[in-house]
Order: C-alpha cells, then sequence, then structure tokens
C-alpha cells in the first residue's frame, strides 16, 4: 500500500506541476519515474523493516519510521534527477513526491487504527469486558487494555456503559457510550461480555453495591479498580481485582491530627485495658507509634497478652514489665496495679461484646461492662489519670439488648467521673468492627471453609462496619480532641446489609455451592443499628468523621447501692437505667 501511495503521489505532484494537464501527468516519463519512486518506497520499506516489525499501527514507533523511509526515498529520487540524465521531470517532483506520499501513508495508517480501534477482536482465551465509567479511569483503563499484548486470557473491552447521560454515544478510546446501567441486557446480548469492569476509582459504597447486585442478576464477574490511593501510576488491566468487603465499606480516609494525638500520648504513661482483644491491640500498635513514655497492656488473658506483645515487639518474653495480667473486677489487685503504674492516659476497651451470650448471661454483663467500669475510672481517678476513654458501642444508643444496656450504663458512669477529678473523661461509640475476634465476618468465614451454609439472622439486617485500624486512628484523635464528659461517636459511613457482606465472602471464597439460611431475628437484636438516640444533641467534635453528644451522668452510688444477685434483676436494673425516661433530670 506505501509503494501504491507513492507511485500515486508522483503522478498527484506531476498534475499539480502541470497545472492539471492530466496528459502532460502520464507521459511515459512521469509514469516511470513514478514507477521507480515506488519501488524505491518498497526496497527502503523491507530494508528498515517496517513490514515486519510489531508497532501498533499510527503508533510514534511506526510514523518515525516510515517519515525516516520517505527521506531516504525522497533523497535518493533527488539523487537519480539531479545528478543523472535518466528522468527528465521536472526537478519539484523528488522533493514533493515524498511529502505528499507521507501524507497519504499517514492517512492510510489514521484508517486502518480507526477502523480497529472500536471493533475489538477477542480470541479464544480472551476476556470479553464491559467498562463501567467513561471518565478517566475508564479512558486510562481502556487505553492500558488496548496495549495489553499478552497471549493468554487478556482482558478485552468490548462496550462502554456510563450513568452519566451527557456521555451517551460519546466515543471514548474507539467505543462509543451504550448508555447507562439500564442497558447491560442489550449490550451483553449483542457483545457476549462475561464480565463487568467498575472503572471509578472513588466511587461511593452505595453505588457499588447497586452494581454488584446488577452483576450478580446478570451472572458477571464484576471487578473493580482500587482507590485511586493505591494506584501505583495510572490503571491497568493487572490493576483489577475482585470486590472485597473494604469496597463494600467505602470508608473515607482517615485524615488525623498527628499533633494533637501526639501532645496527649508522647511521652506519657499509658495503659491499655483489654489489650488482648482486636481493638485494644491494634490500639496498643498506633499508640506505640507517638513514642509514650511506657504503654502498659491489661488483660485477663494471658495468651491474648502475649500475642499483642508479639505483634509490637517481634518479641514476648512477658518479662518486660509492660504486661498486667489483672481481671477489671478484681478491685484490689486493679488499684494495686494503677498505683504502680500511674498512667496518665487510659483507654479503656475491656468488656464482654457477645449480644446472644450476654442475653442468657446478663449478670456476666453487670459485672464486666458495669461494675467492672466503674472500677476502672475509680482506679485511674485515685491514680491521678489525666485522660480516660471509654470504647463503646453504636448499641448503646437506644439499646434494646443486655449488650447495650451495660455499655449505656458504662457512658453514663464515665461522664459521672468527669466532673469528679482534674482529668477529661469520654467515651467513643462506634459500631462493628470489621475482622475483630468472634464477629460475622469470622464467622461467616469459618462456615464458608466448612462448605456452609451461612447463617443470617434476616435477609434486610444491615450493620455499621469500621476498619480495625481506622477504628483505632479515630478513637485516638476522638482522645486528643474529647471535651470532658461528651460521648464521641465516630463517623460510620452508611450500615452495610449483612446479606451483601456474606454474598461478598462466598465470592471471594471461589465456592459458588454455598447455601445462606434465615434463622430469624435473636432475642434483643435490631433490624439496624443507630449511633445516635433519641433526644441526643448532635454537635461537631471539630473533625470531619466525628461528632460528639452528651449523657446523663450515672454516680457510682446508684450502683453499689443495686445490690444485684440474680441474672434477671441485673437485666431489668439495666434496662430501666437505659431508657431515657430514666435519664431526665
Amino acid at each position: 500500500m506505501d509503494a501504491i501511495i507513492v507511485f500515486g503521489a508522483a503522478l498527484a505532484a506531476a498534475w499539480l506541476r502541470f497545472d492539471l494537464d492530466a496528459i502532460q501527468a502520464t507521459s511515459t516519463s512521469i509514469i516511470a519515474f513514478a514507477a521507480v519512486a515506488s519501488v524505491t518506497q518498497l526496497v527502503v520499506s523491507l530494508g528498515l523493516d517496517v513490514l515486519w516489525l510489531d508497532h501498533r499501527r499510527g503508533s510514534f514507533e511506526e510514523t518515525a519510521q516510515v517519515a525516516r523511509g520517505a527521506l531516504i526515498v525522497g533523497v535518493f529520487l533527488a539523487a537519480m534527477r539531479f545528478f543523472t540524465d535518466w528522468f527528465p521531470v521536472p526537478r519539484s517532483l523528488p522533493l514533493v513526491v515524498p511529502l505528499v506520499a507521507l501524507v497519504g501513508m499517514f492517512a492510510l495508517r489514521f484508517i486502518v487504527r480507526s477502523y480497529r480501534w472500536g471493533r475489538p477482536s477477542v480470541g479464544d482465551k480472551d476476556i470479553p469486558v464491559i467498562v463501567y465509567g467513561a471518565g478517566e479511569g475508564g479512558r486510562q483503563l481502556l487505553r492500558a487494555l488496548a496495549r495489553d499484548t499478552s497471549s493468554d486470557g487478556r482482558f478485552i473491552a468490548v462496550a462502554v456503559i456510563d450513568d452519566d447521560a451527557r456521555k451517551r454515544r460519546m466515543p471514548v478510546e474507539g467505543l462509543r457510550v451504550n448508555g447507562g446501567s439500564s442497558r447491560l441486557p442489550d449490550v451483553l446480548n449483542r457483545t457476549g461480555a462475561t464480565t463487568l469492569v467498575v472503572a471509578m476509582p472513588s466511587i461511593s459504597a452505595d453505588r457499588l453495591r447497586d452494581i454488584r447486585g446488577l452483576a450478580r442478576q446478570h451472572n458477571l464477574q464484576l471487578l473493580v479498580l482500587p482507590p485511586v490511593g493505591r494506584l501505583l501510576g495510572p490503571p491497568s488491566g493487572a490493576d483489577l481485582r475482585q470486590l472485597n468487603l473494604e469496597d463494600l465499606l467505602g470508608r473515607q480516609q482517615i485524615t488525623m491530627d498527628a499533633a494533637s494525638i501526639s501532645t496527649s500520648i508522647t511521652g506519657k504513661r499509658v495503659l491499655v485495658t483489654g489489650a488482648g482483644g482486636s481493638i485494644g491491640s491494634e490500639l496498643a500498635r498506633q499508640i506505640a507509634k507517638f513514642s509514650p513514655a511506657k504503654l502498659v497492656l491489661l488483660d485477663r488473658d494471658e495468651s491474648a497478652l502475649h500475642g499483642t506483645q508479639m505483634s509490637l515487639t517481634g518479641r514476648a518474653l512477658l518479662d518486660d514489665g509492660t504486661l498486667a495480667l489483672c481481671d477489671i473486677r478484681d478491685v484490689d489487685a486493679l488499684h494495686r496495679l494503677f498505683q504502680r503504674e500511674l498512667p496518665d492516659v487510659v483507654f479503656h476497651a475491656a468488656a464482654l461484646k457477645h449480644l446472644t451470650l450476654l442475653e442468657q448471661y446478663p449478670m456476666e454483663a453487670w459485672q464486666t461492662n458495669v461494675l467492672g467500669t466503674a472500677n476502672v475510672l475509680e482506679a485511674a481517678r485515685s491514680a491521678g489519670c489525666q485522660i480516660f476513654v471509654n470504647i463503646s458501642t453504636d448499641k448503646a444508643a437506644s439499646p434494646t439488648c443486655v449488650l447495650g444496656y451495660s455499655k449505656r450504663l458504662a457512658e453514663r458512669l464515665t461522664a459521672e467521673y468527669a466532673g469528679r477529678g482534674d482529668g477529661t473523661y469520654v467515651s467513643v461509640r462506634f459500631g462493628n468492627v470489621l475482622g475483630s475476634r468472634g464477629s460475622v465476618i469470622t464467622a461467616f468465614t469459618a462456615q464458608i471453609e466448612q462448605g456452609g451454609p451461612v447463617t443470617i439472622t434476616h435477609p434486610d439486617v444491615e450493620r455499621f462496619f469500621m476498619l480495625i485500624p481506622e477504628a483505632s486512628q479515630l478513637v485516638l484523635q476522638a482522645a486528643a480532641i474529647g471535651a470532658n464528659g461528651d460521648v464521641m461517636v465516630l463517623e460510620m459511613g452508611q450500615p452495610v446489609k449483612i446479606l451483601d457482606v456474606a454474598h461478598t465472602l462466598i465470592d471471594l471464597s471461589g465456592k459458588s455451592d454455598v447455601d445462606i439460611v434465615f434463622t430469624g431475628l435473636r432475642q434483643g437484636e435490631k433490624m439496624s443499628e443507630e449511633l445516635f438516640a433519641d433526644g441526643e444533641t448532635i454537635q461537631s467534635a471539630g473533625h470531619p468523621l466525628i461528632n460528639k453528644v452528651e449523657v446523663p451522668p450515672m454516680t457510682t452510688d446508684e450502683v453499689s447501692r443495686a445490690r444485684l444477685t440474680e441474672p434477671e434483676d441485673a437485666r431489668r436494673f439495666m434496662q430501666a437505667e437505659s431508657t431515657e425516661s430514666a435519664m431526665l433530670p
């Protein structure tokens, strides 16, 4: 084709030179000159390997090589015209022919590339995908997929969809936007795609959950691009991965005020109760980064303490004086420990947390979550604690279960101690922590490994979720900015359906035959959790992801006078003291 273009370029140049006189432009000498130019182009192309090199049509590499070939042909034709008398043709032809031919060769490559651009060739081993998102992320992904030259299992983009009506039929890297998600069935029928790729790195969790449902409806594999902050350079096919639980959560990136946290922790003596648990151990790891003078880890589980110290130091000899094996129910042991360590900052994460078990054993919730908290509060006050942080739960907001009742009372006790001493006493309230010990994630994973079924109480039950490091960072931030007596409430985003969590874990496991069984809501369990109780006034705490509310205090004298000995008495007392009417002045 290049040789034919050069032949035609010679005739066109002669036609222009002779004022559009076709007879002179097709004289014997002109025809002979055009033929030599055409053969020369073919020889030069073969010599430069233009025909054999695996360049993409219209790429910079190919056009540069074509330009070099045209230059060589032009030099040869000029030498032949000016230094020989073989072809009596106008002297302008050797100069004009390569330029006209170059334009024609470039145009040819542009046409070929444009034709192939929107007509992907899907091989037997290739995976046809529909790209969801025609923004910059989608454009870059389409370019990356088009450049992929791997032989096996390539992702081939066969269609693009986008819910933005303004992008309808807009060409994106050779493919026209087919419309929004409503057009997906038509696109599937036309393209035979098997995979849906979400090319929107900053997509919200709500929208991603909707798209996940759409993919399941049409039996499509769903792949996503990671958030922008986790991409190394422009997105590519290698970045695509399956949906995970973090995508469903869609949490905002945590921005901590390191200066304020450092002021409250660096150089201070810090004690963490429940340091062997999921939150307590992560708190300890986060606190250690701010160089406290001493970090004391308290728990009644010696194995859990061993594991936490191992994660902090890489060794766990248990003899460095930073571990405190103590039960918060033991008043005397707790006071001896606090008087010995004299902590400046206390993070109280020790608690019983399993809703169903505590419904069966309300006295245990009373003794640990209420009396134990009162013990820690008094020990901290006696030791001159400057900052006390009580870790609470969203179940303390308008509680309906023993766990919620007991944690609500722990919030009220903490608020009461705020007026007793010189320190700052605050509670931090947040929802479920993803991957914590005994969490629904752990239970689902175990059930899936056993082949199912996965048990869920109700198809519409939903919960707030937060990642363990994320929760711990916000707890530190809340401790640094909390006002005395406040309950700091972490922003949890939108609640996630437990059914979606189960489907995601099943998909990630690769097992398609795991059944899901609904068992019905358990006693005290809500369909949806709340972060704020009715009547609580929500105020900003000075951080975009933290709000605060006030709870009425409850004195330890009221707790002491209860003298509860029967489990049901404990349940009724905690329930009565957790209602809004009981807390009104």
